[in-house]
C-alpha cells in the first residue's frame, strides 16, 4: 500500500485532533498520583476527549475494552485499564491517547513518574524520550524511513538499553493505523528505502526496555504486552508532519 499524502484540509484537521490529544495528556497528568486507579485516568481521559466533541479510537479497535492504553512498569504497551491497578509511589506509566475529531486522527503517549521513583526509572524514562527526539530529527524530506530506526536504536544500545522490535510506530491522519510502518529497531540492514515527503503524517514511538528487547503478550487478554525479563520499559510517542523543509510535531 502506499503512503497518503495528506491535503492541507486534511493536515488541519490532524492538526486539530493531535492538539486534543495532547491537550488530553496535560489534563490526565493531575491524577497521577498514589491511589488513583488506572480505570480512573481512563475515565478521565476519556470524558474530556467526548466533551471537546472527539472520541476515543482505541474503544472496540479490533475489541480493546478501554478509551486509553496505560501500561505500568514492566508493561511495554496496550496495558488495560483497570480498578485493581492502583498507583503507587515509585510507579512510572505510560498513557497512550488516540483522538477522532472531525474524522482525523491525533495519536500520542507520554510518561508520567508517580512521586519519587528509582534511578533506573529515571534513567529508562530519559533515554525514551531521548530516542523520540533523535528519531525526530530524522524527519525530513528525501531521507529514507529506515534512518530512524537506525539513529534510535544505535543511541538506546549506547546507553545500555535495548529498542521493542514487535511493535513500531504507523501512518496515522485518516485512519488509526496507514502506511508506513515505522520501525525503531534496526538489525544493521536497511530496512524500508521508502524516502518521506512533505504531506506525510506517522507516529514515532520508539519503546525502549532496561532489559531485553523482547516483549510477551498476556495470555489472559491478549492486549497487555510486558517485558520478558520484567525489567522496566518506557515509550513516548508523537505525531509528526513532513515540511518542505524539515517537520512539524503535531502533538506536542
Amino acid at each position: 500500500m502506499s503512503i497518503i499524502i495528506k491535503t492541507e484540509k486534511q493536515i488541519e484537521g490532524i492538526r486539530k485532533s493531535c492538539q486534543l490529544a495532547a491537550d488530553t495528556l496535560d489534563w490526565v497528568e493531575q491524577f497521577i498520583k498514589p491511589g488513583t486507579t488506572t480505570e480512573q485516568i481512563n475515565a478521565e481521559a476519556e470524558k474530556y476527549i467526548r466533551d471537546h466533541g472527539a472520541v476515543p479510537a482505541p474503544l472496540g479497535y479490533h475489541g480493546f475494552p478501554k478509551a486509553t492504553c496505560t501500561s505500568l512498569n514492566e508493561v511495554i504497551c496496550h496495558g488495560i485499564p483497570k480498578e485493581t491497578d492502583v498507583l503507587k509511589e515509585g510507579d512510572i506509566i505510560n498513557v497512550d491517547v488516540t483522538t477522532i475529531l472531525n474524522g482525523y486522527y491525533g495519536d500520542t503517549s507520554r510518561m508520567y513518574a508517580v512521586g519519587q521513583v528509582s534511578d533506573d526509572a529515571r534513567k529508562i524514562m530519559a533515554v525514551a524520550q531521548d530516542c523520540l527526539d533523535i528519531g525526530i530529527s530524522q524527519v525530513r524530506p528525501g531521507v529514507p524511513f529506515w534512518h530512524i530506526a537506525k539513529a534510535i536504536q544505535e543511541y538506546a544500545v549506547s546507553r545500555g538499553c535495548s529498542v521493542v522490535h514487535q511493535f513500531a510506530g504507523h501512518g496515522v491522519g485518516l485512519k488509526f493505523h496507514e502506511e508506513p510502518q515505522v520501525s525503531h529497531n534496526w538489525d544493521g540492514r536497511t530496512g524500508d528505502i521508502r524516502k518521506m515527503k512533505p504531506g506525510m503524517t506517522f507516529t514515532i514511538e520508539p519503546m525502549i526496555n532496561l532489559g531485553v528487547a523482547d516483549a510477551v503478550i498476556d495470555e489472559s487478554d491478549k492486549w497487555t504486552a510486558r517485558t520478558k525479563d520484567g525489567k522496566l520499559s518506557a515509550q513516548y510517542e508523537h505525531t509528526v508532519l513532513v515540511l518542505p523543509d524539515g517537520v512539524e510535531v503535531l502533538t506536542k
